[in-house]
């Protein structure tokens, strides 16, 4: 028989997933897997049981938003240990799963782990944190994280949204320095993300064609404070139709950044905040990770 370690978020998105703990551990059992499993209490409690018992077990999976997908795979990579890795989508906004094409469907989406096999892809590291999707700063990100979780299950995405709205008001430009492969950057930025994703913060996109979840770069999306008011109208078509064309939007690939600003520069990493540091090493770990996926 093989081992899994099983780690559930209970409070993820609506807790519509924790109806179906009986259904998908059974699931589970009858692919040939002993599961162990384990309820996380607090933030930071996935990185740390998956980091203790990763070595024990053949495969690591987990049920939660992309708050808990970030702390399993920290806990891996920091575990030193190659493990298979599976993952239920079941938070508010999803951004990774999303990109991934992962299914939304709860069960459907334990059977593809008990039936799939393992496809790599990249992930960053950003200091000596990881992130599974994106590092980004500005306008928007605050709202990721401080959306209360009862406002998030009670709204799901939508929490977002009318968050990113009343941010609006409160945007304020951010100066600094970017360090990419061609060269330096350096302004006065609304936003700011390094990616490995097709979905930011559920409220911006980019074309599938662009992104490229195993070839090593990020994709890197900087908005510039605006000059005057008759800019943002081009820099908002912009974003609607994902052609970074406008003077306002930078849009490049790159395997690694150097970041360096102030302490309005305030990072959140697959939408969960990060502690301020004035320089950041942002690395684009190739094929980092192996993702159970059906096809």
């Amino acid at each position: 028989m093989k081992k899994m370690l099983f780690i559930v978020n209970p409070c993820a998105g609506t807790r519509r997933a924790n109806r179906y703990m009986t259904d998908i551990i059974s699931i589970f059992n009858r692919a040939g897997y002993i599961v162990l499993t384990h309820v996380t209490e607090r933030s930071g409690d996935g990185t740390v049981i998956a980091r203790k018992l990763a070595s024990q077990v053949d495969v690591v999976a987990c049920c939660g938003g992309d708050g808990t997908f970030n702390e399993v795979l920290n806990g891996i990579l920091l575990s030193g240990v190659d493990v298979p890795i599976g993952y239920i989508p079941a938070g508010s906004t999803n951004d990774f799963s999303t990109s991934l094409k992962l299914p939304t469907n709860i069960l459907q989406a334990a059977r593809n782990i008990a039936e799939g096999t393992p496809h790599v892809y990249d992930v960053g590291r950003f200091n000596d944190r990881y992130f599974s999707y994106v590092a980004s700063f500005g306008a928007f990100t605050r709202s990721s994280y401080s959306t209360p979780q009862s406002v998030k299950n009670a709204l799901g995405h939508t929490a977002y949204i009318l968050d990113g709205i009343q941010e609006l008001s409160q945007i304020r430009k951010i100066h600094a320095r970017l360090e990419v492969d061609t060269g330096i950057i350096e302004d006065d930025f609304l936003f700011g993300a390094i990616s490995n994703s097709t979905s930011i913060g559920g409220i911006l996109t980019l074309d599938p064609k662009q992104v490229n979840m195993s070839d090593g770069k990020f994709e890197v999306l900087l908005v510039r404070a605006p000059k005057d008011l008759l800019e943002l109208p081009e820099c908002i078509r912009a974003l609607q139709t994902q052609k970074y064309n406008c003077s306002m939007i930078t849009f490049l690939s790159t395997t690694h950044v150097r970041v360096t600003g102030g302490k309005d520069l305030v990072w959140t990493l697959d939408g969960e905040k990060a502690d301020w540091q004035k320089t950041v090493d942002i690395q684009n770990i190739n094929h980092a990770i192996r993702l159970l996926q059906k096809g």
